[in-house]
Parts: C-alpha cells; sequence; structure tokens
C-alpha cells in the first residue's frame, strides 16, 4: 500500500535521466525481434482459425496459391513501406512516426486525409471485432465444460456480454502502458500464444486424420450441385478472398512498430529482417492450419476449425486452445490500439498545451500515471465493448471493413509513396509492373467487399440488439 505521502507530481513527461534520440524523443530500444512479435501478434489473428473453410470454398490448387501469392505480395509492398519511414532518404531522412505521416511526406494533404480514414478506420473495427472474438472464445470454454459435465444434449447457451465486460476490464488496466515499447512483453506473450493455438489445431487435425482418415475433398473446392448453386460459390470464393486478405493484412502499424526501433542498425534494414520472420512464419502457419484443417474436414469444413472438433475428444485440449486465443487477443488489441491512443493523445497536447490535465504525471511508487490518459483511454475502450455489444453481427461488418481497407493500406499508399520518394520514372518497367500489381489488388478488394456485403445484409435480417449468445 502506498500512502498520499508516496505520490508526487511530474510536470513533464519524461524522467531527467532518460536519454534521447536524434528527434528529441526518448531514446527507442526496439530491435528486430521486438517488431517480429508485434507483427506475429498483429497478423496471426483469430482470422487463422477460419482458412480451412476458405479453403473448401476455393480447393486445394486456388488455396494454397491464395496464401503463397499473398504473403509474396504483402512481403514485397512491407519492404516498400519501411522504406518510408525516414524521408526523403530512408536511412539518414526525417522520420515519420506513422503510417499517415509518411503518407503526409510523400504524397500530400488530401492523400493523408483518406490514409486516415482508412486506417483509423479499420483500427477501430478491428478493436470492435477482437472483444466480439474473444467473448465468444471465453464463451466457448464454458460451454465446454458444461457439455461434458451435463451432457451433449444439455442447454448450455452463454451469453457473451459478461465476457465481454470482462475483456473491457483488462483492456482499461493494460491500455494504462503508455506506447508501444512498453508493449514488447505483452506482445512476445501473445505471439507466443498465436503459435500454440494454431499448433494445437494443427494436432488435432492431425489427430483427426489418422482416427478418421481424409475427408472428401476436392482440387477445386465445394462442387456445385442442387443445394450449393454456381452463383452461392462464386460469393463464397469471393468472402474467402476477402478472409485470408485480411488474415495477411497489417501494414496500418508497420510504421508505429518502425518507430520503436533503435537507430543503428538502420530501422529499415532491422523492420525488413522483422517483417520476413513475421510473414514467413504466419505464412507456413498459415498453410498448415489451412491444408490440415481442410484436410480433416473436407468440403465440411467449419468457419472455426477448432469448433469443429467437439466438446469430449479432448474436450480440455479445445478449451486450452481457446485460452490462449482469448491471451493472444488481449495482446493484439493493445497493439491495434496504440495508434489510435497516440493520435488522440497527440492532438489534445497540441490544442491545450497548457492543460495540467494533460501535461501533469503522477508517480504512484514507480508507476507514472496520467489522468488525462487514464479517462482518455478507458473511455475508448468502454465505447467500443459498447459497440461490439450492440452490434453482435460486428464481424461481418469488420470483413467488409477490412476488404475495402486492404487495398488502400496494403498495397495502394506503399506503392504510390515508394514510387514518389525514389522518383520512378513513369511508364518505365517497375511503375508498370507496381502498377498492375496495384490494379490486381483492387479487384481482389472489391470482389471481397462484394461477398462481405452480401453476408452482411443476410446477417442483419437476424439482427438482434445485446442478442450475442454462443
Amino acid at each position: 500500500m502506498h500512502n498520499a505521502s508516496s505520490i508526487s507530481i511530474v510536470s513533464n513527461e519524461f524522467l531527467p535521466d532518460e536519454k534521447f534520440d536524434d528527434d528529441g524523443r526518448i531514446k527507442r530500444t526496439g530491435t528486430w525481434q521486438s517488431a517480429t512479435a508485434h507483427i506475429i501478434t498483429t497478423i496471426v489473428g483469430s482470422g487463422v482459425l477460419s482458412l480451412s473453410w476458405c479453403f473448401a470454398q476455393l480447393g486445394w490448387i486456388a488455396g494454397i496459391i491464395t496464401l503463397i501469392l499473398f504473403g509474396i505480395i504483402m512481403l514485397f509492398t512491407s519492404f516498400l513501406l519501411v522504406d518510408c519511414y525516414r524521408s526523403p532518404d530512408p536511412v539518414n531522412g526525417t522520420r515519420n512516426y506513422t503510417y499517415m505521416n509518411a503518407v503526409k511526406a510523400n504524397l500530400g494533404m488530401l492523400q493523408y486525409k483518406i490514409c486516415g480514414i482508412a486506417q483509423y478506420g479499420v483500427l477501430i473495427g478491428v478493436t470492435i471485432a477482437y472483444t466480439t472474438t474473444t467473448a465468444i472464445s471465453m464463451a466457448a470454454i464454458k460451454k465446454s465444460n458444461c457439455f461434458h459435465k451435463h451432457g451433449h444434449h444439455a442447454d448450455c447457451h452463454v451469453g457473451n456480454n459478461p465476457f465481454m465486460v470482462t475483456f473491457a476490464i483488462i483492456q482499461i488496466i493494460l491500455s494504462q502502458v503508455p506506447n508501444f515499447q512498453k508493449l514488447a512483453p505483452l506482445s512476445i506473450i501473445a505471439a507466443i500464444m498465436s503459435f500454440m493455438y494454431c499448433t494445437i489445431g494443427i494436432g488435432l487435425s492431425i489427430s483427426k486424420l489418422i482416427r478418421e482418415g481424409m475427408a472428401k475433398t476436392s482440387l477445386t473446392g465445394i462442387p456445385v450441385g442442387k443445394d450449393f448453386t454456381g452463383e452461392e460459390k462464386m460469393w463464397k470464393m469471393f468472402l474467402a478472398l476477402g478472409d485470408v486478405a485480411v488474415a495477411f493484412s497489417f501494414s496500418f502499424v508497420l510504421l508505429e512498430i518502425q518507430d520503436t526501433l533503435k537507430s543503428s542498425p538502420p530501422e529499415n534494414k532491422s523492420m525488413k529482417k522483422a517483417t520476413t520472420v513475421g510473414i514467413l512464419a504466419s505464412t507456413v502457419f498459415y498453410m498448415m492450419c489451412g491444408a490440415l484443417g481442410y484436410a480433416a474436414f473436407g468440403n465440411n469444413a467449419p468457419g472455426n476449425f477448432l469448433t469443429g472438433f467437439g466438446f469430449f475428444d479432448p474436450f480440455w485440449l479445445v478449451d486450452l486452445a481457446n485460452l490462449c486465443l482469448v491471451i493472444h487477443l488481449i495482446g493484439a488489441y493493445q497493439v491495434l490500439a496504440q495508434p489510435i491512443f497516440r493520435l488522440l493523445e497527440d492532438w489534445s497536447r497540441k490544442r491545450w498545451p497548457q492543460s495540467a490535465l494533460i501535461t501533469k504525471y503522477y508517480t504512484l511508487g514507480n508507476v507514472k500515471i496520467n489522468l488525462f490518459r487514464l479517462i482518455l483511454r478507458s473511455t475508448y475502450v468502454t465505447l467500443m465493448t459498447t459497440i461490439a455489444m450492440i452490434f453482435p453481427f460486428f464481424n461481418e461488418f469488420m470483413g467488409l471493413l477490412g476488404a475495402c481497407t486492404f487495398w488502400p493500406l496494403s498495397v495502394y499508399f506503399p506503392i504510390e509513396m515508394y514510387i514518389s520518394q525514389t522518383k520512378i520514372r513513369k511508364l518505365s518497367f517497375t511503375w508498370i509492373f507496381m502498377q498492375l500489381l496495384s490494379l490486381g489488388c483492387l479487384l481482389v478488394s472489391l470482389l471481397a467487399g462484394a461477398g462481405s456485403t452480401r453476408g452482411l445484409i443476410a446477417s442483419l435480417k437476424i439482427f438482434k440488439p445485446l442478442g450475442s449468445v454462443s
């Protein structure tokens, strides 16, 4: 316990003994390893669980090609993006602390505003979707134990709202971590958890294959028949493309992660190493989860392949996988929320530079507390949780939002910024190649957006506010 005398007020955010970088900010201490943890935490989200379903829609050929292709595209565009952290020179230029700052420095104010809408729109959307997804996983653990205790025919339906509130309380506490640099331990834990639940899913798939053999699969996915029309297959394939695109999307926080790296070796060099390891590891896990899940369940692969293993055999292992997923999303939420907190706090400091509420820091033992940070971040978490509780179909909307923002944030802006910064000649081979790549990814986003819109309309027909039940 600390009494009142142990609390002191610090006028400035930085303590006297802290070291600073060339730009006057606290010296960055991040390494390529910590950046890799942030990247894996962001990429390997709950979307990995739907990849076996994506394989069922696309089939073996298109499924494998799609995963490999998206991995290569994301690696290429990420390399372009990390070279835009400093402008105009990628090693000695001026730092761009955020994605939006990089767009502003290279492409001007109009595209800066468009980027802001896309980037913070998807970040807000993902934090809401993670609230919903985590609650469903928490509920799945309770349901599993209920079925194991009372039998599979027992009424074990569970309301998701209490779990959303629990998740919100945890996030309010964790959101007081001041910035990305302080999140490294949480990201490392979250990255380990993502590998754990992926590994459990892979292990369960292999076990099912050994016991029951390979399920009915196809080179082209679910065949068209009287119960599954060609039009329905087309829409499902579009939706699967969107799921894969969203599963690989992480560019919207890439420069924010890069801003945590120490300047020696050069940030872009360390970030390229981190990006390569992060995307390669994620692609391997994606391929194993998607392919083995499809082999185990065949054309009847569920949307979340962990739920397809049932509640009995072995129920505790599925519970462990869901628990790992919950811990992972707790960390991933913070990685995605930090850019939002930073934007709001930086704007507030500029708007009210003399405000004592914003500028004063209180020390409680070894912890610095800022009342404005406490109020702002707690309000954000509470608001996002409320939206998640009111709109239980939000995951469908997230699919639409992700499909719409994949092209601009992951492909268009990185390519256009790199062209502008390196002054690539118009109509040169490199310029034409990049424009064709951008056009192809735009087409994928449009198709995925169409499939997600159709799913959203269907969800609206059965919409029940505050009625999220697992």
